[in-house]
């Protein structure tokens, strides 16, 4: 397949030297073999591949086999099915006692969204077993290790993110229930999963989020369709996985943990991918940011290379401070949650700053991932806006990352519950400590919030996550993150525009030392 990208045949761990800091700061010790090894499958196959499934093969629903039976399975391009076998592994490390770190940096070097959302909704099935259901270890044990596939179903039509619109019911049969009227709108892995976790109201039940429990849903029950799938969305991205439409009615399904502690589950499981959506954020951001840094290296125009211009150094600048800001939220998120994760309801002080920063993390990593990659199709010129060139996939790729698992708005609105209920604010203003200016516009944006209340949360979440950056930032001390620290915490605390002294190569351009 003739190339669509420049960083194609490339090792990705090592074209980003400041992912390499950032994990030497909040994940040390990571398999530096492990990270180019997969570099390298990123480079050499996976590009290759997902550009195939994007532009020419993207899973389609087979309803019946050949004796007309309902069977309701996602037909993947071989390719695709391949390359997902050489994948699962990123998703046993926390499993394995290798932490989360790990598989979240493996998620920000894959950085297909498709692809990477096919292994995490895979991997929180197995984290809801492995935490609170452990009689169903054989099932654990075949996502991570065997072929089976998981897969998320809480969304349903009438509710979208207010979980607690659910109209599942739940009716008890034995040692299991039966789920009657579930509509899962949005439900990614469809035709492909083999278990799904999906919330519904056992009778009885009261109403709201409280009420909700999670249950195991296999697909199959003594050879018989569990669910139906009713129909695969036509996305503008993320197409490697396949999303449709569940119809649960009399499906079977196995209660997991205390049917009265089910959202607290439900919101475990949405931590795991609300950080799964921060790297693959900024890891999607990456993947553009490459595409320019080499494009302005080999375009000429007014007599000079792009990379010469001054006004090409100015955006090469915001991208470079967009992209280490980002991924240094990411994983200063990832590196809490990752001291916690095992702990079970009631929850320490420090598993609610977990929850905090998973939500800033989401939240900021979706504004810097998108403005990243259409600020890489512009420094393309028209060029950037075809689809033969790359480049214009990650944008498509990155406007996902606002949008799943919960926008903006659910970000804002689950952070003031985190905060006045939770009381999270007060870990996370004692974790700044050590910054003070990250401090002083942490504690004034708090505030502000509670004088403003749910009219500035979106604000609000957006200047405590600079905050928390700047902190991130500030911890790095590999050249020139003490100075990016300073432009970051200039430009996005302040407000102020980036100085002419800023106009140096190390700042802007991360190769600088190769060129």
């Amino acid at each position: 397949m003739e190339a669509r990208f420049y960083s194609q045949g490339e090792d990705h761990y090592a074209l980003d030297p400041d992912l390499k800091a950032v994990l030497a700061t909040f994940a040390p010790g990571l398999p530096e073999e492990e990270l180019h090894a997969f570099g390298r499958l990123v480079g050499e196959e996976v590009l290759e591949v997902a550009h195939h499934v994007d532009q020419e093969a993207p899973p389609r629903l087979l309803m019946h086999d050949l004796d007309g039976n309902r069977i309701d399975r996602a037909l993947l391009s071989p390719a695709q099915a391949l390359l997902l076998e050489k994948l699962r592994p990123m998703i046993r490390p926390a499993y394995e006692g290798r932490g989360w770190p790990l598989h979240y940096a493996l998620g920000y070097l894959l950085a297909d969204g498709g692809l990477y959302c096919i292994l995490t909704i895979t991997h929180q099935v197995a984290y809801a077993l492995h935490k609170y259901a452990p009689e169903w270890e054989g099932v654990k044990r075949e996502l991570l290790y065997g072929r089976a596939y998981g897969a998320t179903w809480m969304t349903e039509i009438q509710g979208g993110s207010d979980l607690g619109a659910n109209r599942t019911l739940a009716r008890r049969e034995g040692e299991a229930y039966r789920l009657y009227g579930g509509d899962k709108y949005f439900a990614s892995g469809a035709g492909l999963a083999d278990y799904a976790i999906v919330t519904a109201r056992p009778e009885g039940a009261p109403p709201g989020p409280k009420g909700l429990a999670l249950f195991l849903l296999p697909r199959e029950v003594e050879g018989r369709l569990n669910f139906r799938v009713r129909r695969f969305k036509e996305k503008l991205a993320t197409r490697a996985v396949p999303s449709g439409e569940v119809e649960l009615e009399g499906s079977l399904a196995f209660p997991i943990g205390h049917l009265e502690e089910g959202i607290y589950y439900t919101l475990e499981n949405l931590t795991v991918s609300r950080l799964a959506n921060a790297v693959a954020a900024m890891g999607i951001a990456k993947k553009a940011h490459l595409e320019a840094l080499f494009r302005v290296r080999r375009r000429t125009a007014f007599g000079k290379r792009l990379l010469e211009h001054d006004l090409i150094q100015h955006d090469l600048l915001r991208m470079r401070l967009h992209q280490v800001g980002g991924t240094a939220l990411a994983f200063l998120a990832v590196a809490q949650f990752d001291r916690v994760w095992q702990e079970r309801p009631p929850y320490s002080e420090g598993y609610h700053l977990a929850r905090l920063l998973s939500h800033l993390a989401k939240g900021r990593t979706a504004e810097h991932g998108t403005l990243i990659t259409a600020l890489a199709m512009e420094l393309f010129g028209g060029l950037g806006f075809l689809e033969e060139y790359g480049v214009a996939r990650w944008h498509r790729e990155a406007l996902i990352t606002p949008i799943w698992e919960g926008p903006a708005n659910i970000q804002a609105l689950d952070m003031l519950e985190a905060i006045a209920k939770k009381r999270a604010h007060e870990p996370f203003l004692e974790m700044l400590w050590q910054s003070p200016e990250a401090r002083r516009h942490a504690e004034k944006t708090l505030k502000d919030l509670q004088e403003e209340g749910p009219w500035y949360a979106k604000e609000a979440l957006r200047r405590l996550a600079d905050a928390a950056t700047l902190y991130a930032l500030e911890r790095v001390e590999a050249e020139p993150f003490p100075a990016l620290a300073r432009l970051y915490a200039r430009h996005f605390l302040e407000g102020q525009p980036l100085p002419p002294s800023a106009q140096r190569p190390e700042l802007y351009d991360p190769w600088w030392s190769r060129s």
